[in-house]
């Protein structure tokens, strides 16, 4: 009994110490979308494009062909021969039985004999001759692939002797070959001014990313009010109450950013930057990779800088 109960209090410990694991390993914003969403975002990745009906055909394997049928065994000719001898002996033997006297019933058998041997001769003899024929025919002009005497030059068609040659090949250029498909094409930026400093955007944008991941393991709500939006700053304290008084650890391992568009409204512009690198959720463990885009909002009027203002999964 208190093996059973030892038993059943190492599992409830294992659970419990796995869901922990699972709640620390949450990035900010608990891996969830939270705040300020982009239409442009949830547009910009659809489902994959069916492949073209030739693609597809060309993809499918073709139908076996049927196996051909076994060819049917031709009857043996020496067969019919060897049956007609017998056959001859049969009848002699049968006409003798009906009471013909012995010497006719003997001339009747020779004269079957005879004949069947003729005809074997004759069978032999068109055999042979079939043979020389065939062999003959293989050596004719344009008889075959199986000849082996060249044809006649004068008798070489002019075929396509009238048609203007092909150009030459052009060289495949370099980076794509026949067997490779080609690179596919980055997504078109929306809304992104030709003057706008991407460069210096995106790494602002990496540098506070990793500075409110720390602010979300120290449950530093103030630095967090600092970067977000009221929306946003609610959500993550509210989470941060949730659990509990336990901090949390996010190691930002690598990260990387693209501007995917900018969005102008009456108010405010809209940047949608996408994060993706791998985070290591404890210490010691191993790093997972992460994706996610963070909607950056700033005021039209350029009173403050750029904040949070909310996170969309993809």
């Amino acid at each position: 009994m208190k093996l059973k109960k030892f038993m059943v209090g190492m599992m409830l410990a294992a659970t419990t110490v796995s869901m922990l694991g699972e709640a620390l390993a949450r990035p900010m914003g608990g891996g969830r979308s939270i705040g300020r969403q982009s239409q442009s975002v949830s547009r910009q990745a659809p489902a994959p494009a069916p492949a073209p009906a030739a693609a597809q055909r060309q993809a499918q394997p073709a139908p076996a062909a049927p196996a051909p049928a076994a060819a049917a065994k031709p009857p043996s000719r020496w067969k019919g021969l060897l049956g007609g001898a017998l056959l001859g002996l049969g009848l002699g033997a049968l006409l003798s039985h009906f009471g013909l006297g012995g010497a006719l019933a003997s001339m009747i058998s020779t004269l079957l004999m005879v004949a069947l041997l003729a005809g074997a001769a004759y069978f032999i003899y068109r055999m042979v001759r079939g043979k020389r024929e065939n062999n003959g025919a293989g050596n004719a002009p344009f008889a075959g692939f199986g000849g082996n005497t060249p044809a006649p030059a004068g008798n070489t068609p002019d075929i396509g002797s009238r048609i203007a040659p092909l150009p030459p090949l052009q060289p495949v250029s370099s980076g794509v070959g026949l067997d490779k498909p080609a690179a596919p094409v980055a997504p078109a930026q929306w809304g992104v001014p030709a003057d706008f400093d991407q460069a210096a955007f995106l790494r602002h944008a990496k540098s506070n990313f990793i500075r409110l991941q720390a602010a979300w393991d120290k449950a530093d709500v103030n630095d967090i009010r600092e970067f977000t939006t009221p929306e946003v700053y609610a959500e993550l304290r509210m989470q941060i109450q949730e659990r509990g008084a336990q901090a949390d650890f996010t190691d930002v391992v690598t990260i990387d950013a693209e501007l995917l568009g900018i969005e102008t409204s009456v108010n405010d512009y809209l940047a949608s930057v996408k994060f993706i690198g791998q985070i290591r959720s404890a210490p010691g463990a191993a790093a997972e990779p992460f994706s996610e885009v963070w909607n950056m909002s700033k005021p039209v009027s350029g009173s403050t800088g750029w904040v949070l203002a909310g996170i969309q999964q993809l």
